[in-house]
């Protein structure tokens, strides 16, 4: 696929894929494309690349639209293998080139490709680059769908290149939407459950850093190329992403010593509330256990929080938790947390208990398969009392429930 040109003097330089592709543990039976582009001007600049096993082809067909060596900038927005691949070798020809991405890639792009020696421009939300005719502008878009991912808007020609975002697996040769031979929209759709669902409490962050982009073309790292009905697409993520849980409940228990666990189960409370969520709060050493277990069995979402004295529960909380197992909680999700000054036992005790039941019980070994991201981690454990760094996590975890709550 040589020389397609999006606009003047920018070229698609990507592979199509079109095998049964293993990919995130699915397999893509559409195959998939890897989508990057060359901005032919005066600072020689290419915007993402493709996955690692295509990285020699990639080089060497590169090298036929221009001299690597002045090449002035790679943007790289995901640091993910299938768009970074080809990093060490189009690096090793590219000798004079800049990489440009946000400041949590760096080290990634570093350790991946032995990059250490590299020129890096770091870039923040908003920041701008010349390349020689065209203007490439930056947005944070962390999460969507790991920490370190930016994307990249051609001010000049209303391009946005989104990396993941705005993706399709299709492995097309027909490049542009308006050349499809059938509707993409259950594509469009179909990527976007698999991959930005599990983050689409991060979609607003998109929305909010492309609101006041005239886009006349979105060019993803995936499928097609849209060049009509941009704002059909937008709003797609924009309407998918909504998360309001008006009409679900949840059921907060807990057993504090010095009100650190109290603290914790408030600001949950407070979090789901802010998403429409009916949300009972129960003192275990001082609420009716009848009531408790009453509530538990209606909601959508239970919470047991204890602080730790001695290696164990404290309170009567335990009380609770040993009438979970002879009930059917089919459905429901459930969660640890609480406070501790030394190792935290109850939480994990807390664990325990849940594990016991026919509850959906969170845990970060579950969060990291299905989303790959390490960034939130259940049960919630806050050393000592919460602060603004603990209160950052607890808030984390929590819009992570939001996005699992059907």
């Amino acid at each position: 696929m040589d020389n397609i040109k999006l606009t003047k003097d920018i070229y698609y330089i990507g592979k199509v894929d079109d095998r049964d592709v293993p990919f995130h543990r699915l397999i893509l039976t559409k195959g998939t494309t890897y989508n990057s582009y060359f901005l032919d001007t005066e600072k020689p600049t290419v915007i993402d690349t493709v996955d690692m096993i295509y990285g020699r082809e990639f080089v060497e067909n590169l090298s036929k639209l221009t001299n690597l060596e002045k090449i002035k900038y790679i943007v790289v927005n995901h640091t993910e293998p299938d768009h970074s691949g080809a990093m060490a070798g189009l690096c090793i020809k590219a000798k004079n080139a800049t990489i440009v991405c946000s400041e949590i890639a760096v080290n990634e792009l570093k350790e991946l490709y032995k990059l250490h020696n590299r020129e890096f421009l770091v870039v923040k939300d908003g920041d701008t680059l010349d390349i020689g005719g065209k203007t490439l502008l930056f947005k944070m878009t962390p999460y969507l769908h790991t920490a370190e991912t930016m994307i990249t808007y051609c001010v000049e020609d209303k391009i946005l290149f989104p990396c993941d975002i705005f993706s399709t697996h299709v492995a097309t040769f027909d490049l542009f939407d308006n050349l499809a031979k059938e509707d993409i929209t259950d594509d469009f759709i179909g990527y976007y459950n698999a991959i930005i669902a599990p983050h689409r409490n991060y979609v607003k962050i998109l929305m909010e850093a492309i609101k006041d982009l005239d886009i006349k073309m979105i060019a993803p790292s995936h499928g097609y190329i849209l060049t009509q009905d941009i704002d059909k697409y937008i709003n797609i993520y924009k309407d998918m992403s909504v998360i309001d849980l008006n009409g679900k409940k949840a059921s907060i228990v807990y057993s504090t010593m010095r009100n650190s666990t109290k603290s914790i189960a408030n600001l949950i409370k407070t979090e789901l509330e802010n998403a429409n969520m009916e949300v009972s709060l129960f003192n275990a050493n001082k609420d009716d256990i009848n009531e408790i277990l009453k509530a538990i069995e209606s909601s959508d979402v239970v919470l047991f929080g204890s602080s730790t004295r001695y290696g164990d529960m404290i309170g009567n909380i335990e009380n609770v938790l040993k009438e979970l197992k002879e009930k059917d909680l089919e459905g429901k999700i459930a969660g640890a947390f609480g406070s501790y000054g030394w190792s935290g036992e109850s939480i994990e005790i807390i664990q325990e208990y849940l594990n016991d039941t026919n509850m959906n019980v969170l845990n970060t070994s579950n969060i990291i398969k299905n989303t790959g991201m390490t960034e939130v981690e259940f049960p919630i454990r806050v050393k000592f009392s919460l602060n603004e760094d603990s209160s950052k996590e607890v808030i984390k975890a929590v819009e992570y429930i939001k996005t699992v709550i059907k």
